[in-house]
């Protein structure tokens, strides 16, 4: 019983151990790895994509998937860089309150979207990969009609860059923004009906429903919350360069949920933890941080990362099988 109890413990901390591994192994190949400084740059790199992770984790527990995140960030760029670049030659409005205007118009463009998602994939019974896919595709061409096919730059204030490239300190602000995302989520998750009503959905629909949870509603709030934190991350893409452009984002949807189901949910749905989430998101900027420093070259980049998400699916598939001959 307690050699069982020791090899339960060991697969409920199999990434940790991993990333324990890798981490000494980067190390010892690259001393400066384990400076703050790389550290710091770490967090940096994957708090963009990390926000959305967040919001991606809510959707797959939910038992659903969102292929349209890299689009949103492409679209809330682009709408408020062209608002900010119209409506102070219209009306001679401040460039402030033109990017707030864009600010808001773009975070309320999500949550017409998550409401679409939702709304269609429960009423209509279509698949979530066919609804956020065609939106996906409407969206990156919304966006450069648009931009008119060409980066909209220097349009946003000054100040807007510190989202993306500011520091508190000599932590990057983007770190601390994913830090805030988290935790919230974390509580959401944890601690409200919203979050119990969300792994009820993912676990079991029609159980759920026969036991007074509106699945539609659950839905809505999934889809429309991952969209805003899209937006929250396509805004800070696009103030680490002062510009918006149409391709932003594209490809994103292959980190993010890689770092959602390296973290242990199930793509299957009902199963999974936020700090999971944030444990993935640490995983695969090490590794990536790791082969950059090693000069991996980006095509054996693809490769390593691809047999990542592949065995982290299949360890997902498996490793409750194998906790079950444990018990």
């Amino acid at each position: 019983m307690a050699r069982n109890k020791w090899k339960r413990m060991l697969l409920d901390h199999i990434i940790e151990l991993l990333l324990l591994l890798i981490i000494i192994a980067l190390w010892a190949a690259k001393p400066s790895f384990m400076t703050l400084q790389n550290w710091l740059n770490i967090f940096k790199s994957v708090a963009l994509k990390g926000v959305i992770a967040c919001g991606m984790t809510m959707v797959i527990i939910s038992g659903q998937i969102d292929l349209s995140i890299g689009s949103v960030v492409a679209i809330s760029g682009v709408v408020t860089s062209y608002i900010c670049d119209i409506l102070p030659r219209a009306t001679g409005m401040g460039l402030t309150a033109a990017c707030i205007i864009g600010i808001i118009a773009a975070a309320l463009l999500a949550i017409a979207i998550g409401v679409f998602h939702g709304f269609a994939q429960q009423k209509f019974g279509m698949p979530s990969f066919i609804v956020t896919l065609s939106t996906q595709l409407f969206l990156y061409g919304l966006a450069g009609i648009i931009c008119n096919g060409f980066p909209i730059t220097n349009k946003l204030p000054g100040w807007f860059n510190l989202i993306g490239t500011g520091r508190l300190g000599v932590v990057p602000v983007p770190a601390i923004i994913l830090i805030i995302v988290f935790l919230i989520c974390l509580f959401f998750m944890n601690y409200t009906h919203i979050g119990r009503s969300i792994y009820a959905v993912g676990g079991n629909q029609e159980a759920a429903r026969l036991s007074g949870i509106n699945v539609t509603r659950t839905k809505i709030f999934c889809f429309a919350a991952t969209a805003l934190l899209a937006t929250l991350g396509g805004f800070m893409n696009s103030a680490q360069v002062l510009s918006a452009s149409f391709s932003f984002g594209k490809g994103w949807e292959t980190d993010v949920i890689s770092s959602v189901v390296i973290g242990g949910t199930s793509m299957t749905g009902g199963i999974g933890k936020i700090r999971g989430t944030l444990l993935g998101i640490v995983f695969l900027g090490v590794i990536i941080n790791g082969m950059t420093l090693l000069d991996v070259s980006v095509y054996m980049q693809y490769i390593i990362r691809g047999v990542l998400l592949f065995s982290s699916v299949l360890l997902s598939i498996f490793l409750p099988k194998l906790k079950q001959k444990l018990l």
